[in-house]
C-alpha cells in the first residue's frame, strides 16, 4: 500500500492490536498520519479499558510514531459542508467522523478507515484496505 493516508480509528486500533495486514500496510505507505480526533478516541478507549496505564502507553507510543494532524479553521470549514452536505440527503453521520473526513478532504489525503458511513461523503478520497 503506497500513498498518504489518515488513519480512522478504528485502523489505529488495528494498528494497536497488530494485525498483520494493517501493520504492513502502514509500513509500506509513504505517508501516514493520525488525526487529533482519533487520538482523543483512543485515548478515551484506553481509559475506559480495564488496562488503562498500559492501553495508554501503547497509544502514546503510536501518536511518537506518526503526525499528529489537528484541527484549524480550515477544517471547520469543510466540517460545515460535509455536515450539511449529509443532512440534505438524509444521512448524517457521527460527529467526530466528520471532523476525521474534514481533515481529509482539507489535505488531500486517503482517509483509511471501516466505517461504510464515510462513502456518504463527497469527495471523499477513501480506503478500508
Amino acid at each position: 500500500m503506497n500513498g498518504n493516508y489518515l488513519l480512522d480509528t478504528n485502523i489505529a486500533i488495528a494498528f494497536l492490536e497488530n494485525e498483520a495486514a494493517v501493520v504492513t500496510a502502514i509500513r509500506e505507505a509513504t505517508n501516514v498520519w493520525l488525526p487529533s480526533i482519533a487520538l482523543g478516541e483512543l485515548c478515551y478507549g484506553a481509559r475506559k479499558s480495564g488496562r488503562p496505564q498500559h492501553n495508554l502507553s501503547h497509544v502514546q507510543a503510536l501518536a511518537e510514531q506518526l503526525a499528529i494532524v489537528e484541527c484549524g479553521a480550515q477544517t471547520a470549514w469543510h466540517y460545515g459542508e460535509i455536515k450539511e452536505q449529509l443532512r440534505a440527503k438524509g444521512r448524517p453521520i457521527p460527529d467526530n467522523d466528520l471532523w476525521i473526513a474534514a481533515i481529509a478532504k482539507e489535505h488531500g489525503l486517503t482517509l483509511w478507515a471501516r466505517d461504510n458511513h464515510f462513502a456518504e461523503v463527497p469527495d471523499l478520497r477513501l480506503t478500508s484496505e
